[in-house]
C-alpha cells in the first residue's frame, strides 16, 4: 500500500484569555502532539467525547486552520510549508464532508450552482462539459439530475442535503476525503443508506477518509484503522479488528462500554466514570485521563505516557497496558441490529436510481 498522508507531532492552541496588553494568559490545547499516518484507500476513524479536538484534526490536516507545531505530509509533499497559492492545488486532492449539511450549502444557490463552483475554482472539467459532470455528480449519489438539479437546498431531506454535499466533495476527484461527522444529524435508515454510499464511491474511486465521529458503532462499520482522542491526544491506535476486539487504554474500554444495547433481555456492565472532568484550559499532569481512571497508580499522575506499540500496530498510552482484566469484545450484540440490518438492505437497493427511504420521489 502507499503511504498518503502523515502526521508528525501536530499542535494547535487557541487563546482562551488574554491581558489588557494582549498578552496571553491561557490556552486551550485542542491538539497537543498528535502522529498517524495513513494508507492510500483506507478509512481512519477518529473518536472521543465531544471537545477532544477531533474536528481541529480534521481541519488541521487540511490547513483550514494553521499548526503551530508539526508536520502533514499529503502523498510525499510537505503541506505546512505551502503557500496560499499552493494550497488551492492541494486542496483539489483533499476535500472535506461537513457535519451539518444544511449550514454548509450555500441556500443561495441551486444545486448546480453549488457543485459548478468547485469546478470552475479548480478548472477541472472544460467550461463546456461541467453541466455534464454535475449531472454525473448527481446520479452518482443516487439523486436524478432533472429533479435536483435546479432546487435550493430547504427542498430537499438531510439525507439528500448529505449526498450533495458528497457529490461536491466528489467534484474535483480527491485522493483524500475527511468526513467530520457526516451521519450523526441522520436518522438510522438515512445513516445506513450514506454509510453504504461512502463505502461504494470508496471502492469505485479509491478514496481514502478520515472519518469522524463519536458513534463507535458506525466506525465499527466503516473504518479499518481506529484513534481515539482525550483531551488532544491520541491514547489508543490499531487496526479496527484489533481495537473492538481487544481495547487497551481504559478511556477506550469506557467509551465502548457506553454504547447501548438495543436488546432488553441483554445486560452488559458499563465502566463508570468518576473523578473530576479534566478542563481543556489546564490538562493534569501525567496522564490527561488520570482523573477518571479506575486502574490509576502515582505513576500515571507525574509521567506522561507514550504510545507504545506490540506486535499486531495496536498501541496505547497507558502505563499499565497488559495489567488491566479483559474485557467483553464490541460483538454483534453491542452494535446496533437497527443499523446492520439496515446497511444489508440498503446494500441491495439501486442507489442510482435513488430507490428508499431517501428518494427523489417525496418532492414530486
Amino acid at each position: 500500500m502507499t503511504l498518503l498522508l502523515q502526521v508528525e507531532n501536530l499542535k494547535r492552541h487557541f487563546v482562551a484569555e488574554r491581558t489588557m496588553f494582549g498578552r496571553p494568559i491561557s490556552s486551550v490545547k485542542a491538539v497537543d502532539g498528535v502522529s498517524f499516518s495513513l494508507e492510500a484507500g483506507d478509512t481512519f476513524g477518529l473518536v472521543g467525547e465531544s471537545g477532544c479536538g477531533k474536528s481541529t484534526l480534521g481541519r488541521l490536516v487540511l490547513r483550514l486552520i494553521e499548526p503551530q507545531e508539526g508536520r502533514i505530509v499529503f502523498d510525499g509533499r510537505d503541506i505546512t510549508r505551502l503557500k496560499d497559492h499552493e494550497l488551492r492545488s492541494f486542496r483539489r486532492h483533499a476535500q472535506l464532508i461537513f457535519q451539518d449539511p444544511y449550514a454548509s450549502l450555500n441556500p443561495r444557490m441551486t444545486i448546480e450552482q453549488i457543485l459548478l463552483e468547485p469546478l470552475f475554482l479548480h478548472d477541472v472539467v472544460p467550461a463546456a462539459h461541467r453541466k455534464q459532470r454535475v449531472a454525473e455528480l448527481l446520479r452518482l449519489v443516487g439523486l436524478p439530475p432533472s429533479l435536483a438539479a435546479q432546487r435550493y437546498p430547504h427542498e430537499f431531506s438531510g439525507g439528500q442535503r448529505q449526498r450533495i454535499a458528497i457529490a461536491r466533495a466528489l467534484a474535483v476527484q480527491p485522493k483524500l476525503i475527511i468526513c467530520d461527522e457526516p451521519v450523526s444529524a441522520l436518522d438510522v435508515s438515512i445513516r445506513a443508506q450514506v454509510l453504504n454510499l461512502l463505502r461504494e464511491l470508496q471502492q469505485q474511486f479509491g478514496l481514502t477518509y478520515v472519518f469522524i465521529s463519536h458513534d463507535l458503532s458506525v466506525v465499527k462499520h466503516i473504518a479499518n484503522k481506529v484513534a481515539v482522542m482525550n483531551l488532544g491526544q491520541i491514547v489508543e491506535l490499531a487496526p479496527a479488528r484489533e481495537f473492538f476486539a481487544c481495547p487497551k487504554h481504559p478511556y477506550s474500554r469506557a467509551l465502548l462500554s457506553a454504547i447501548p444495547v438495543p436488546n432488553p433481555q441483554l445486560r452488559h456492565e458499563r465502566a463508570m466514570l468518576h473523578g473530576e472532568l479534566p478542563s481543556a484550559l489546564t490538562p493534569p499532569p501525567g496522564c490527561r485521563f488520570h482523573t477518571r481512571c479506575p486502574f490509576v497508580v502515582e505513576r500515571c499522575r507525574v509521567e506522561v505516557p507514550q504510545l507504545r506499540f506490540d506486535a499486531n500496530g495496536h498501541a496505547a498510552a497507558c502505563h499499565r497496558v497488559g495489567e488491566l482484566p479483559p474485557v467483553e469484545p464490541l460483538g454483534g450484540s453491542r452494535i446496533s441490529p437497527e443499523l446492520e440490518g439496515l446497511m444489508a438492505a440498503f446494500r441491495n437497493t439501486d442507489r442510482r436510481t435513488g430507490s428508499g427511504v431517501d428518494s427523489m420521489t417525496a418532492l414530486d
